[in-house]
């Protein structure tokens, strides 16, 4: 009896030690956790950051939506609507509306994502987003310092980035040839069921002549000119890394601000300019202004 009586305290004690060291165990602090290998990792198609489709395609070939009667989208019409503590009315009505602002674009972030009428982004076609702006609105966006313009689909809200007044898809923003600027003064026009989207459109502006500033027989290739300091200087960069020397970034006051352009040279001889061109656009930089200075 007293054997049993033994073995059964020695089973009890041992027992009560597993569980001590148990809890011991859980109290003790631990390193952080590796991810679990099952981890969701994030969609095929997710951009952590927006820009430009990686295989090119021709704009020229895309038709220009045409102004038909639509009825008022199901979404994206609630008025008022709040976003960033700020408040949008959306218009009552379309017609006479003519206003003059800043345009940026928007791309493979949002390429598939539902717009704010509810159908899906498509950058390939000539869409747009506005604030205030009934959905669906037909308009033409006419870039104020090319005179370049594109007859572009409202169906979406945006942008809410400070003062600016539309978000072009990234076909209608290489039409304009914004692709490359990333902003532009624009004008944006509504255009009803009727009207004559040629009509009305506003002078292309005449052309910069260049200044004699140095010794006469230099010249320089154009590639940009931007109205922001900073993105001056990020094409700049851009330039450097594909492999272009000699690229600076002139400053001069225009009628609607500072410019900045952004060129490479001196240049010597015309053939080595026709070489820099075709360099530039095999790189998808665009055509570039030859000038003398």
């Amino acid at each position: 009896m007293g054997y049993r009586m033994f073995a059964e305290r020695v089973l009890r004690l041992a027992w009560i030690a597993a569980v001590l060291a148990t809890l011991a165990a859980c109290a003790t602090p631990r390193g952080p956790e590796r991810p679990a290998s099952s981890a969701p990792s994030a969609p095929r198609d997710y951009q952590p950051l927006d820009g430009p489709p990686s295989v090119p395609f021709d704009v020229d070939a895309l038709p220009e939506p045409v102004p038909r009667d639509e009825p008022m989208a199901r979404y994206g019409n609630h008025s008022p609507y709040v976003v960033f503590g700020k408040r949008y009315q959306v218009l009552s009505g379309r017609a006479g509306y003519v206003e003059r602002g800043t345009a940026s674009w928007y791309g493979t972030k949002f390429h598939g994502r539902l717009t704010s009428t509810r159908e899906p982004y498509d950058m390939y076609q000539f869409t747009a987003a506005h604030k205030t702006l009934p959905l669906p609105s037909y308009a033409r966006v006419t870039r104020l310092d090319t005179g370049k313009s594109v007859v572009v689909r409202i169906n979406d809200r945006g942008p809410f980035v400070g003062d600016r007044l539309i978000d072009l898809s990234y076909a209608a923003a290489v039409k304009l040839g914004i692709h490359m600027t990333g902003t532009a003064p624009v004008e944006v026009r509504v255009l009803l069921p009727g009207d004559d989207p040629s009509a009305n459109r506003p002078p292309p502006p005449a052309p910069e002549r260049p200044k004699v500033v140095s010794s006469a027989g230099r010249s320089y290739l154009q590639v940009a000119a931007f109205s922001s300091r900073a993105n001056a200087f990020a094409l700049r960069r851009k330039l450097q890394r594909a492999g272009f020397d000699a690229v600076r970034v002139y400053s001069a006051r225009a009628a609607h601000g500072k410019v900045y352009r952004v060129r490479i040279g001196p240049i010597l001889g015309q053939a080595q300019a026709e070489s820099l061109r075709v360099r530039l656009r095999e790189r998808g930089f665009g055509e570039a202004n030859l000038l003398q200075r």
